[in-house]
C-alpha cells in the first residue's frame, strides 16, 4: 500500500506535506471561528469569507493548469507554497496584535485563494514527475490518506489551541508548517524527476483545454455532477461551524470535534480507495447517492453526539465519491492536457463556493440545520439525474471513461496516465 514511499523525492514531498496539511486544517478552523467571533456568530459573514477564498478559483485555476503544462512545476511550487505561508503569517500577526478586523480576514482570504487556485493544479500534476507512471495510482491514494489524516489531527488540535491560546497563534503555527513542504521540495534530487516535456507557449492554450473537455460528453457529465455536489453538499466548513455554535450551543472545541469525526470517515474512504485499482462509474454514482442520503440524516440528528457519529459514514461516502471522480477523469485524459484538465476540474470542484457559500450561509441564518439538509437533497437529485444520463449512454459498469474514443478499461492501472 505504501510503495510510493520507496521513492526518495516522494518521501521528501510526503514528509513536508503532512506537516503543512495539519497546519492548513488548523487555520481553516481558526479562520472560521475568528469570523464568527468578529461578527457575533454571523453565518452570512462566514459564507462571504468562504466565497472570497474560493472566488479566485473561477479566475485563476485554469490559468494555473496552463502554467503547469508550460513551466517547471518544482520551481512554481517553491514560490507558491512560500506565498501561502506569508498569508498565514500576516493574519496571525494581525490577530495576535489585537488589531484584526473583519476586512483584514476578507482580504487575506482572497489572497490565499489566489495562490491556492494556481498551486493546486501545479501540485497535482507534479506528482507524476516524482513517482512515474508505475507508482502514480498508489501516490494518488497516499496523498488522499495524508490529506485526511491531517484533517483528523488539525481540527482537533485547533479546537483545543483556540480555547487555550487564541486563534492568532494557530495562524502563526500554520505559517511555520509551510517550512516543511518548501524544504521538502527544495531538497529533491532534480536528476531523478521524471519531467514531461513542457508544452510550448502558444495562443489559445486555455481555450483548447476547454474545447477538449467540452468535446468529451463523458468528462462533462462527471464534472457537472462534481460541481453541484461540491457546491451544495461539501459545505462542511460552513455547516459544521453553524451546527456546533448556533444549533448545539458549542464552542470551538465542539466544531473541532465534528470536523475530526468527518475526517475519520474520509480517511477510511481514502484507505479503501488505495486498495482499488480501477475506478468504476457505478461506484462513483452509488457513492454520490449514499453521501446525499447520509448528509440529510445527519442534519436531522437531535444531538451533537449523534450528528458527530453520522459524520463518519458521511466522510467515507464523500471521499469515495471524490477519489473515484478524480481517478476517473485523470485516467481518461491525454498527458499533454493533464495540467489544463486539472485546472478545469478544480474550477468545477471549488468554483461553486462563491455561490454556495453565501446561499448556505443565508439558509443557516433561517435555520441552522437547513444547509446540511438542503445540500444532501441536492446531492441525491443531481446524482440520480446523472445516473439516468449515464445509463442511457451505456457508461455505467465501465471501469473508466474513454480516451480519444477508445475504451481504456483493459489498460493496466500502472501504465495509465493519471494525476493526483
Amino acid at each position: 500500500m505504501f510503495s510510493s514511499l520507496r521513492i526518495h523525492n516522494y518521501r521528501l514531498y510526503a514528509s513536508g506535506q503532512i506537516i503543512s496539511l495539519v497546519g492548513v486544517w488548523m487555520q481553516r478552523v481558526a479562520q472560521d471561528w475568528l469570523v464568527l467571533e468578529l461578527t457575533n456568530g454571523s453565518a452570512v459573514a462566514l459564507g462571504i469569507a468562504a466565497s472570497l477564498q474560493f472566488l479566485p478559483v473561477l479566475l485563476l485555476s485554469m490559468w494555473g493548469g496552463v502554467l503547469a503544462d508550460r513551466l517547471d512545476k518544482r520551481r512554481l511550487l517553491l514560490w507558491l507554497e512560500s506565498a501561502l505561508g506569508v498569508c498565514a503569517l500576516a493574519l496571525g500577526l494581525l490577530d495576535v496584535s489585537g488589531v484584526v478586523e473583519l476586512w483584514h480576514v476578507y482580504v487575506l482570504c482572497f489572497l490565499l485563494g489566489c495562490f491556492s487556485a494556481v498551486e493546486t493544479p501545479v501540485r497535482q500534476s507534479f506528482v507524476v514527475e516524482m513517482v512515474g507512471r508505475s507508482s502514480l495510482t498508489n501516490a494518488v491514494a497516499l496523498n488522499s490518506m495524508m490529506f485526511n489524516l491531517a484533517r483528523i489531527i488539525g481540527p482537533a488540535v485547533a479546537g483545543l489551541a483556540i480555547v487555550a491560546i487564541g486563534t492568532g497563534w494557530v495562524f502563526i503555527a500554520n505559517a511555520v508548517s509551510f517550512v516543511g513542504v518548501v524544504l521538502g521540495v527544495w531538497l529533491m534530487r532534480t536528476t531523478e524527476l521524471l519531467r514531461s516535456d513542457p508544452v510550448p507557449r502558444a495562443k489559445g492554450q486555455l481555450l483548447s483545454g476547454l474545447r477538449y473537455v467540452r468535446g468529451r460528453p463523458d468528462l462533462m457529465t462527471v464534472m457537472l455532477l462534481v460541481f453541484f455536489i461540491s457546491t451544495f453538499g461539501f459545505n462542511f466548513y460552513l455547516t459544521l461551524a453553524i451546527m456546533a455554535r448556533n444549533v448545539f450551543g458549542g464552542d470551538a472545541d465542539a466544531y473541532g470535534l465534528l470536523s475530526t469525526l468527518i475526517a475519520v470517515g474520509t480517511l477510511a474512504g481514502a484507505t479503501w480507495a488505495a486498495r482499488r485499482k480501477t475506478p468504476r462509474m457505478s461506484v462513483f454514482i452509488g457513492s454520490g447517492v449514499v453521501f446525499g442520503v447520509l448528509e440529510v440524516v445527519s442534519g436531522l440528528m437531535p444531538t451533537m453526539l449523534l450528528t458527530g457519529l453520522m459524520m463518519i459514514p458521511v466522510g467515507v461516502a464523500m471521499m469515495t465519491f471524490n477519489t473515484t471522480a478524480n481517478a476517473t477523469i485523470q485516467l481518461a485524459v491525454e498527458p499533454e492536457m493533464r495540467g489544463r484538465v486539472m485546472g478545469i476540474y478544480m474550477l468545477v470542484f471549488l468554483g461553486g463556493n462563491p455561490v454556495g457559500g453565501p446561499l448556505m450561509g443565508w439558509l443557516g441564518e433561517v435555520n441552522g440545520r437547513a444547509p446540511i439538509i438542503v445540500g444532501g437533497v441536492v446531492s441525491v437529485l443531481v446524482t440520480v439525474t446523472a445516473w439516468v444520463i449515464l445509463v442511457r449512454r451505456g457508461d455505467i459498469g465501465r471501469p473508466r471513461l474513454r480516451r480519444r474514443g477508445r475504451n481504456i478499461a483493459a489498460e493496466p492501472a500502472e501504465t495509465a496516465d493519471a494525476a493526483v
